[in-house]
């Protein structure tokens, strides 16, 4: 692997951390999605039931972590209130609960 991609790789990973660190509901999500593994390996989940369940935690975190940018970005450029910044947060902030949705539907059609 090339330096530059080892690098873009870091950069992301801190990306995640950094998020983690700073935002309850990506804090969250982590609960969740350790909850679920172990609900997982406590039902010996076949191999397609693992696919479902980690493409949805991954569609979650990825919500999540594309909404921590938009409101950071946000409140970057706009630091005062501004109603169409609170739109695009809002909006931002209802595609996580829509994943949230897809992903909890994910989990009962799973483990029930």
């Amino acid at each position: 692997m090339s330096a530059g991609l080892l690098a873009s790789f870091r950069h992301a990973l801190r990306g995640i951390v950094d998020s983690l660190r700073r935002e309850r509901n990506l804090k969250i999500h982590a609960v969740a999605t350790v909850a679920v593994i172990g609900f997982g390996f406590a039902s010996s989940l076949p191999n397609w039931k693992w696919v479902a369940l980690w493409l949805a935690i991954g569609l979650v975190w990825s919500a999540e972590l594309l909404n921590t940018a938009i409101e950071g970005w946000c409140d970057l450029v706009q630091p005062e209130p501004d109603e169409r910044v609170r739109r695009i947060k809002d909006a931002a902030a209802g595609a996580v609960l829509a994943a949230a949705f897809a992903a909890a539907a994910v989990g009962l059609l799973v483990f029930l």
